[in-house]
């Protein structure tokens, strides 16, 4: 050990909630320092060195915290013991104590000081245990709010960051919800004041002993839980849920997957159209059938759980995890220069995680053929095979639609086969469509979906005019 270092906290807002041995302790030290003088305590103990001045001359708080810590360090190895004061207590929202008892060559002592979530309950008139409240520290929460309440938010301390929280969670999410604003407690100037949530970033005055207290939000942790909890109850109660098993489920999978494409398929359209008229109901649509999708995924995990096999927990991690194996380059030290490059590396990992001998392993026969071709098309340039000349493709249609002019038309339902002549002369049209398709940049599965929506048009139109 190189030092010692006493760490005192100076309470959540004047003097008067330090205790006497505390305020003993700071008066008599040789070597005291606070972190910050902006503290309506530290007003009683003027002159006391502080590391405000470093605070101008930070780029980040990391850095900060860091330079407060190894500034400390030094003045231990100088002085033999330094009592460090900070606001608030010591092992609540301070990242310099973390630091500081992370170090092998320092001798950190704790002592205990009241907390600002001692006068943040009193304000509120709430049990925090009894509420289950949880503790989120504002500049750690990200750009979307993912608990659910009763939330204590600290280090509130400006509009742009109450302004952040506001903008956290969907309004839709939020409703008419108020939320409570904790300012100056413990002072003259105290402030408890509840406000609807869209106004939560118009409280002028929020600084560093601001907090936001929050009732109750809808977020994506909340509605997870209610809808595994639902399926749990509808195969408790209800005669068809119990009688489903995976195999009987599997066709209702297949048919949310075609209805959800369709939906994002028609709204996709209304994006690339700018059709503003249709989008709100695009979107809502879309909403609707991913929802579809993803009950069919939670109903599986659901009967996977009951046989004590994996829950949706385990899907979740499953596949968190293998995206990022498959990114190296967004979370190890890969560099790539192109969609392509992903590609290909994405290839090579999946071969390796897999075990296979071949890319083309693991894509379902039971695939719709044209969109198979595309998806072994789609494998192949991915492991850096040349495409097909596309000067060669349209020579191939031509002279295929050239022997078609010959050929016998008439349709004969007693000789149909996939190996006659025509049929062998169809599925070359077919595959140099694809490859034709694949040159410009085309889904042909794609384009000839739209293609049957124009003919499902169509022949509504003619019945309404027949």
């Amino acid at each position: 050990m190189s030092g010692r270092i006493t760490v005192v906290g100076l309470g959540p807002a004047g003097s008067n909630f330090l205790s006497a041995s505390t305020q003993h302790l700071i008066a008599e030290h040789p070597h005291v320092i606070f972190r910050t003088t902006v503290h309506p305590a530290a007003e009683d103990f003027p002159g006391v060195a502080s590391f405000d001045h470093l605070y101008e001359a930070a780029t980040s708080f990391d850095s900060l915290y860091s330079d407060i810590v190894e500034t400390l360090a030094s003045m231990a190895a100088d002085h033999g013991e330094v009592l460090y004061c900070v606001p608030g207590s010591p092992l609540i929202a301070e990242h310099t104590v973390e630091l500081l008892m992370k170090r092998d060559d320092l001798e950190v002592t704790v002592i205990p000081a009241m907390s600002f979530l001692d006068l943040c309950w009193s304000a509120l008139g709430i049990d925090p245990v009894a509420r289950q409240v949880q503790l989120l520290d504002a500049h750690q929460m990200g750009e979307k709010l993912n608990h659910g309440g009763p939330l204590l938010i600290s280090q509130t301390h400006s509009r742009a960051v109450l302004s952040d929280i506001k903008l956290s969670v969907d309004t839709d999410l939020v409703g008419d919800r108020d939320v409570v604003l904790l300012h100056h407690l413990g002072l003259d100037d105290e402030v408890v004041l509840r406000m609807p949530w869209h106004e939560m970033d118009r409280f002028e005055s929020a600084d560093h002993l601001t907090s936001l207290y929050v009732e109750d939000v809808r977020t994506l942790e909340d509605a997870s839980r209610d809808l595994v909890a639902m399926m749990a109850q509808l195969r408790d109660q209800c005669p068809w849920d119990q009688k489903q098993t995976h195999g009987s489920l599997a066709r209702h999978l297949l048919e949310e997957a075609y209805e959800c494409l369709e939906a994002i398929e028609e709204l996709a359209r209304c994006l690339e159209q700018d059709d503003a008229e249709h989008l709100d109901a695009a979107y809502d649509h879309a909403q609707e059938e991913l929802g579809d999708v993803v009950f069919q995924v939670v109903f599986h995990a659901h009967l996977a759980a009951e046989e004590g096999r994996f829950d949706l927990a385990g899907v979740f991690d499953g596949v968190r995890e293998k995206l990022i194996g498959r990114h190296p380059h967004v979370f190890g030290d890969a560099v790539v220069e192109s969609a392509d490059d992903v590609a290909a590396r994405w290839e090579e990992i999946k071969r390796e995680e897999k075990g296979r001998q071949s890319v083309t392993e693991g894509i379902p026969v039971a695939l719709p053929s044209l969109a198979r071709y595309v998806k072994l098309r789609r494998k192949a340039l991915a492991i850096g095979m040349e495409p097909l000349d596309a000067v060669v493709i349209r020579d191939n249609l031509s002279t295929m639609l050239s022997r078609l002019e010959s050929m016998d038309m008439a349709m004969d339902d007693a000789t149909a086969s996939s190996a006659t002549p025509a049929a062998e002369l169809l599925g070359g049209l077919l595959v140099n469509v694809a490859e034709l398709a694949h040159q410009l940049g085309v889904d042909p599965e794609e384009t000839l979906r739209l293609r049957t929506h124009e003919l499902t048009a169509a022949i509504q139109e003619f019945e309404r005019t027949k």
